[in-house]
């Protein structure tokens, strides 16, 4: 178990097409950050735990099409679905309400509470701007042309002036940075 404890996220994730003991190595390193980012979203412990599962479970399903663009973190990419389970449950509740409203209902939990989802969304796009605006110009340009350009290490290198391994080592910094930023939101 310690030797797959050192692996990268992403030789976890590849392990795991095989071994599915090896993503619960993955699930562990992870979970209690997703936990948070939704909680802090939330402000609802279950509500949280259940985006988390779902998370996962989304992970778990789409692992054969994961593609290691951060330097072997599987964060981004697990971030990237959280971020994208959120929003799909603020409009599936928005969808409910419109229905609820359109029918005359009164919408209505197990505890007879209704839980809107404002809020939850608020600034989001906002504090990931944020944050990329505080990393270092060389880091932020080099998780851009990364991330969103999905540029290889060499392109990376030659659009910065700088080596492949160079290049590789400020994303790898910057998504840490940015990482270690979306956590505390």
């Amino acid at each position: 178990m310690r030797n797959e404890q050192m692996r990268s996220d992403a030789e976890l994730i590849a392990g795991a097409r095989k071994d599915p003991d090896l993503f619960r190595i993955l699930y562990d390193r992870y979970s209690m950050r997703l936990h948070g980012f939704f909680w802090r979203r939330t402000d609802d412990r279950e509500v949280a735990l259940d985006l988390t599962a779902e998370t996962f479970a989304q992970a778990w399903l789409a692992r054969e099409r994961f593609q290691d663009l951060a330097g072997g973190s599987a964060g981004p990419w697990l971030f990237t679905i959280a971020r994208r389970l959120l929003i799909a449950s603020v409009e599936k509740q928005k969808l409910e309400m419109r229905a609820l409203d359109e029918l005359h209902l009164e919408a209505r939990t197990k505890s007879g509470e209704l839980h809107l989802h404002r809020g939850w969304l608020d600034g989001l796009d906002a504090d990931l701007r944020e944050a990329l605006d505080e990393l270092p110009s060389q880091q932020q340009r080099a998780v851009e042309l990364r991330i969103v350009g999905e540029l290889p290490y060499a392109a990376i290198g030659r659009c910065l002036g700088c080596s492949p391994t160079a290049a590789r080592i400020r994303v790898s910094r910057g998504l840490r940075r940015l990482r270690a930023r979306m956590e505390m939101n």
